[in-house]
Parts: C-alpha cells; sequence; structure tokens
C-alpha cells in the first residue's frame, strides 16, 4: 500500500497535535516497510514556512507581554503578580526551540523513510490549473504532486490523508482520486484505522 501526506501530516508529528500518535503509527509501518510513504518534496518545506510565521507571532506577543508585566510590576499592587506572569514569556521562547528541534527530527525521520515526490517543471504548470479551479497555491503544488505520482503507479492500493478537507473536499477531486484507485481520507487517526484494518485482511 502507497500512503501520500502531505504537510499538515508533518506539523501534527513536529507540533505534538491531538492526532500524532496516529501519523507515528504511520511512519512506523513505512520504517518496517509495511506501507511505502510518500510525501511531496514541497511538503517537507512548507511546515518551515508555517512554523516560521508562528514563531513570529509568538516573539510579538511576547515582547508585548513583557512590556506590559514590566509596567505593572511597577506598580505597588500588582509587582508580585507581575513577576510570576514572566513564566509565560518564557513558555514563548521554551516552545519554540523545542519545536524547531521535533520539527528538523520529524523530517530527518520521514526523509529516511519516505519517498519524496520531486517538484518538477510539470508539476508547477499543473499546480496553475489547479488554482484557477479554486486551491491555494500550496495546496495547489501538493495535489499536482500527488497526481503525477499516482498517474506512474499501477495495481497498487493507494491512500491520500490531508487534513484540508476546505480545499479537497471536493466531488470533483475525489472522483479524480478514486479514478487513480486512491482513497481520500480527512484524518490521520482514520487513516492509520484504515490502513491496518487493509494490512489485516
Amino acid at each position: 500500500m502507497i500512503v501520500y501526506a502531505e504537510s499538515n501530516f508533518v506539523l501534527e508529528l513536529a507540533l505534538l497535535q491531538e492526532q500524532y500518535e496516529a501519523c507515528n503509527t504511520i511512519v512506523s509501518l513505512a520504517e518496517k516497510n509495511q506501507v511505502k510513504l510518500a510525501i511531496p518534496a514541497y511538503s517537507l518545506v512548507e511546515p518551515y514556512e508555517t512554523t516560521t510565521r508562528s514563531f513570529k507571532k509568538r516573539q510579538a506577543i511576547s515582547e508585548d507581554v513583557r512590556n506590559e508585566l514590566r509596567q505593572l510590576g511597577r506598580s505597588a499592587p500588582y509587582g508580585e503578580e507581575a513577576t510570576a506572569l514572566q513564566e509565560l514569556t518564557a513558555l514563548f521562547t521554551r516552545s519554540q526551540e523545542e519545536e524547531r528541534v521535533r520539527l528538523q527530527g520529524v523530517l530527518n525521520r520521514l526523509l529516511n523513510t519516505s519517498e519524496l515526490i520531486p517538484l518538477t517543471s510539470d508539476i508547477i504548470i499543473d499546480s496553475f490549473t489547479h488554482q484557477q479551479n479554486g486551491f491555494s497555491p500550496q495546496d495547489a503544488v501538493v495535489y499536482a504532486s500527488v497526481l503525477k505520482h499516482l498517474k506512474g503507479i499501477k495495481n497498487k492500493e493507494k491512500v491520500f490523508l490531508n487534513r484540508n478537507s476546505t480545499d479537497f473536499d471536493d466531488p470533483d477531486v475525489q472522483d479524480t482520486l478514486e479514478d487513480l484507485g486512491c482513497k481520500l481520507l480527512f484524518r490521520f487517526d482514520d487513516g492509520a484505522d484504515y490502513i491496518q484494518h487493509r494490512l489485516n485482511s
């Protein structure tokens, strides 16, 4: 079985979000060669952009909070509480570093486990058409990458795990994937259950 995943799969693992255990199960199956994990190369780059935006936002919030606490700390009634709340800004800083380290670890693990779908000129050109059909630029590249890979795969069971139902929960998209023998699932835990069931059947 070939399992396609995208940027949200990477972020789920790196940020330890609600379905990260299901994602970890899928990667473990790939490490044991029980499934083949295929990921668009773009989906290993996009998480850097996402986390960088998040880090910058947290840094700005942290600086604002630090300044407000400094002002409150100068007032006798609030000085003690303001000092206690300084831990909040420390949490922002600590979480950024921990997430950066986890993201790098996840990327290294996926690079050692997955087949990367290269970002070619054909895929970029195809993505322009998908954008005209309503896809965001990022999702258009992911969709074009998966379609390109699917067209070269015969006689294998395929599933595409994608948390982004905004662009992908569309009958035409699902029909296109289905015509290429690929099932689309919008939850990673559903994906892990489906894969385990198919492997055990």
